[in-house]
């Protein structure tokens, strides 16, 4: 990447905002990110979850003025998750808002060094960057994401949240806190997020919820994909870690894919 100023316009993602005297206090007890720690240099990735553990939504943090913390997620899940916090705020001195009207998501890219912020106003002209292109950076670094087609689909660790700092395991409850809790704790997780890229290509990315079969037997869901410039494509899936070599099925019923490494490591 160069190391001159790169922009993206995020289209597809929008911005709840949570005000008030209490929104941190709420925020705290519904997502899996201590948000008493946020940075305003850098959004933090948090999971929504159901009361079993299930990804409702993967949220990215960021503090904004007058003490609002503005969520970063797909525009299609925006009412969703609204409408599970409201489930919960009782008492709390919280508002809601969707502000995807007036604050846009961009994503900006300096020397090597990727993140996303709101602005009042589009890059628009300035944008060096095609959300296609945006979406394979953020394919190649491992970053989760959740839309409708797989809200409630899957384990927070089956996403890989907690190798991209979206689990503060030393924080206190949440809703799903302890299925989380004790994925982490008790056993190792069997099916992991993981990248792949076509080996010819495409005549469109694979879809978020879009099932398929790798050569090695292992069945797979997508997470999200993108065309590449050679009309390859590529994705992340969440599969099992290991193959089972008795399970290897012929080539025309699999999916012709290699894998790729991740930039973090697994744990074990």
């Amino acid at each position: 990447m160069s190391t001159l100023n790169e922009l993206c316009d995020c289209d597809d993602l929008g911005v709840l905002s949570v005000r008030g005297m209490d929104a941190v206090k709420f925020l705290q007890g519904q997502l899996s990110q201590d948000v008493a720690q946020l940075d305003a240099r850098r959004p933090r990735f948090a999971g929504l979850h159901t009361p079993q553990g299930r990804v409702i939504a993967i949220l990215q943090l960021l503090p904004g003025a007058e003490g609002a913390i503005h969520c970063i997620l797909p525009r299609e899940l925006i009412d969703t998750v609204a409408a599970t916090l409201r489930r919960y705020i009782l008492r709390a001195k919280v508002t809601l808002a969707d502000d995807s009207g007036s604050l846009f998501v961009i994503g900006a890219a300096s020397g090597g060094v990727r993140t996303l912020g709101v602005a009042g106003a589009r890059a628009g002209a300035a944008a060096t960057l095609t959300r296609e292109a945006w979406r394979a950076l953020d394919i190649a670094a491992g970053l989760p994401q959740v839309y409708a087609a797989t809200s409630g689909e899957f384990v927070a660790q089956m996403l890989n949240l907690d190798c991209v700092g979206g689990i503060a395991f030393d924080k206190g409850c949440y809703t799903g806190q302890e299925i989380i809790a004790r994925a982490h704790y008790r056993g190792r997780v069997k099916r992991r997020m993981q990248p792949f890229r076509t080996r010819r290509p495409v005549a469109a990315a694979p879809a978020p919820g879009e099932s398929g079969t790798l050569a090695d037997g292992r069945t797979f869901r997508v997470v999200a994909g993108t065309l590449l410039e050679d009309g390859r494509a590529a994705f992340l899936a969440v599969a099992a870690r290991e193959a089972d070599p008795a399970a290897a099925v012929a080539g025309g019923e699999a999916w012709d894919v290699e894998r790729l490494p991740l930039p973090y490591a697994l744990p074990d």
